[in-house]
């Protein structure tokens, strides 16, 4: 009889058990269904909402178990906007993001207000807060263009930066509305918002990235850091609400101060988006469309008018604020799409401006009844916006995105003859797995997939089982951790005499372009290894050979400082470790600081302005003078220096004592030593790496400049 109860007889259903079965029913079906007719996945889940919701059939009441996740869902956006902008590309633009950002409010503000006084004949306060509801808009679409691989468009960075000036200008004028109907706008005010505002600017800016890197530093349990994440994004948007703006804005920062302390290629962030993806940001299209009232068209021609008007008007200023920032800026057709996809839709700051203004009282009518800021035209006129704009936006981001990626894959298919990278990882020690496939993970390029190995080698004389159960056990552990960054791992475990012949071996047979050796945090490079590492692996093997050494965990470097030698790139493997220096980079948002002579520094300088990354450049030649990076080394800094065999162009003897010096004066810094690939491959045009096309061979080392320029060459 108890289990009977399930079973409800009335509506809206309120067992949670049945309801949060029926939500994820909606979250697995509505878009699969929806999908089949070509609607876009997040509309599918608006129009899921609307026909469940309390003005479709009434199985789920839109209570607040349904505001809540879905208010979590919507931070969730604008804090994966943040995480996922590329820094370095966002400061190369800000100045298009804050042209964009003028458009983007300017022209929705001018018309919204043109329109509400003279067709709608409302009074300026209410027209200045409508046009404010035209200006802002919620990135509902980034999720869909960030599945579609095409997040770190140049369009998109554009748009995102965009988004944090109109809505932040948006929401200013909510605030400066709602005083000067409720209280006295003066410099008090003024004064007050201006302090607050900075002041939570500064908390969230510097002092989040100091508690984060603290916190990973010491507690590297995977639930526990994910948790921690949840806290920041909260934490930021509640300060936001403190400071008198809105907690979207305090999410947006909260994903910028974290940028650089979780890597875009990592397990957190790989957790990060699939929970949003999954639960959050699902809970909260739901929610928008159990806002939707169809029958608000059958209520009054003025509802009709005023939903009419409003969807036009946000639409077209928008597509004009997308149209004048493609023309200005040179953008394709495409890309202009992406910008009008993510601006057009209306949601978070446009349903908080409405209800806002709904809920002020100016007056009463005649018989008792109360005049409102925005009446309740214009509230059921903001649902139908909201599904209109999400509507058109979807159609429009969908096709960019879709364009941009099918564009990206035809060019990529040209290299489908062409040896791809391939990075190997000998393991020994559970206690480094982790970090060395985190490494070779963030130097990989993207869009290759099974193209890390994990080798561990067991004795063949040896007669001890429990060697072979640890080799599987560690090969097992760096498998897991690879998993976890949706970056699977090819194991090989192999038998062998001996572990330089056992490298060497499958670095031939498997035609292995990157090497990566591990050292454990607690010890140092010692001569013997540096000495079979040189007799064997570096001379037997043509590779670029990565010895790292991990003394903090990698997402929280903050500075990786590159020593280069003289005439290194003059050297054919110049560009191979310098593209490895640029994903690291990319995917890790760390900044990066060259210290080399003038001449590689200007050769340096050229490929970081066709492809930016956030770096610095000093002038450095005297290695007779290392001893003086130990001077300027901070706690999260980490050393890479690339170093030559010998009788090569930039060997010099000083890079015999490097062991010693590493040893005595950075023992407690992570390092990376790096030996470039040197001879044996004459025909490079074999190798493809990270979006790079090699056509003619390098007949002369002196030609390095022109197959760095392909190497670097950006879609």
């Amino acid at each position: 009889m108890i289990a009977l109860n399930i079973f409800e007889t009335t509506l809206p259903l309120s067992n949670p058990v049945l309801k949060f079965l029926v939500i994820l029913v909606i979250i697995l079906f509505a878009p699969i269904i929806l999908n089949k007719i070509k609607i876009p996945h997040l509309l599918g889940l608006i129009i899921a909402g609307a026909v469940v919701g309390p003005n479709g059939i009434n199985l789920i009441a839109r209570d607040s178990s349904i505001i809540l996740s879905g208010t979590a869902g919507l931070l969730y956006i604008m804090f994966l906007a943040g995480l996922e902008i590329d820094l370095a590309d966002f400061k190369k633009n800000r100045k298009k993001s804050l042209v964009f950002g003028l458009y983007t409010f300017t022209i929705p503000m001018i018309l919204g207000i043109l329109v509400g006084l003279y067709v709608l004949h409302f009074s300026l306060t209410t027209s200045v807060l409508l046009a404010s509801m035209f200006a802002s808009h919620t990135l509902i679409t980034y999720p869909l263009v960030s599945k579609m691989g095409v997040a770190k468009n140049k369009a998109v960075n554009i748009t995102v930066g965009g988004t944090l000036i109109t809505d932040t200008l948006a929401l200013l004028v909510l605030a400066v509305v709602v005083r000067m109907t409720t209280g006295e706008v003066n410099t008090e005010f003024w004064l007050k918002l201006a302090i607050s505002i900075l002041i939570f600017g500064l908390i969230v800016i510097m002092l989040f990235p100091l508690i984060a890197s603290w916190f990973f530093k010491r507690f590297d349990d995977n639930v526990s850091q994910y948790i921690f994440v949840l806290v920041m994004v909260f934490l930021g948007a509640v300060l936001a609400e403190i400071a008198g703006i809105e907690p979207i804005i305090g999410a947006f920062l909260a994903g910028l101060a974290l940028n650089r302390l979780i890597p875009h290629i990592s397990p957190l962030m790989n957790r990060i988006e699939f929970i949003g993806n999954a639960i959050f940001i699902p809970f909260f299209l739901i929610g928008v469309g159990m806002l939707v009232d169809y029958r608000a068209f059958f209520k009054d021609f003025e509802t009709i008018k005023v939903a009419s008007v409003m969807i036009i008007v946000a639409t077209i200023a928008k597509f004009i604020a997308a149209y004048l920032t493609q023309k200005t800026f040179k953008f394709t057709v495409d890309e202009r799409r992406l910008i009008f996809g993510l601006s057009n839709a209306q949601a978070a700051a446009t349903l908080a401006a409405v209800l806002v203004g709904y809920n002020i009282i100016i007056g009463k009518t005649a018989t008792g009844d109360p005049i409102r800021l925005l009446n309740e035209s214009i509230l059921n006129g903001t649902i139908l916006m909201i599904l209109f704009t999400c509507t058109i936006a979807s159609f429009a981001a969908q096709k960019g995105a879709k364009n941009i990626a099918l564009l990206g894959n035809i060019d990529a298919a040209t290299d489908n003859d062409e040896k791809q990278e391939k990075i190997l990882i000998p393991i020994s020690n559970i206690e480094t797995t982790d970090e060395l496939i985190n490494l070779g993970v963030t130097v990989k390029s993207e869009k290759n997939k099974n193209d890390i190995y994990a080798l561990s080698i067991v004795d063949n004389n040896s007669t001890d089982s429990l060697k072979e159960k640890e080799a599987k056990k560690v090969l097992n552990k760096a498998s897991i951790t690879a998993s976890s960054t949706d970056s699977p791992i090819r194991e090989l475990l192999r038998y062998d005499l001996n572990i330089v012949n056992g490298i060497v071996s499958v670095v031939k047979e498997h035609n292995i372009t990157d090497l990566i050796l591990g050292l454990h945090a607690n010890k140092g490079i010692s001569d013997s290894f540096l000495g079979n590492l040189t007799e064997g692996i570096i001379t037997k093997c043509n590779t670029t050979t990565l010895i790292y050494k991990p003394v903090h965990p990698f997402g929280t470097i903050k500075r990786h400082l590159i020593i280069v030698p003289r005439n290194a790139e003059r050297e054919i493997g110049f560009p191979f470790w310098l593209l490895k220096i640029w994903n690291i980079a990319r995917n890790s948002g760390a900044k990066i600081i060259f210290y080399a002579t003038k001449e590689t520094l200007e050769l340096i300088r050229e490929i970081q302005s066709k492809n930016p990354i956030e770096c610095d450049f000093e002038e450095f030649s005297e290695w007779d003078d290392f001893l003086i990076f130990a001077r300027n080394l901070h706690e999260d800094d980490n050393l890479i220096i690339i170093l030559s065999r010998k009788d090569k162009l930039s060997f010099n003897s000083n890079m015999t004592r490097i062991p010693s010096y590493l040893n005595t004066y950075f023992k407690d810094t992570s390092y990376i030593l790096i030996y470039p690939m040197q001879a044996g491959i004459t025909d490079i045009s074999q190798i493809n790496l990270k979006n790079a096309t090699f056509i003619e061979p390098l007949e002369k080392i002196d030609e390095i400049g022109k197959t760095i320029a392909k190497i670097f060459k950006t879609k």
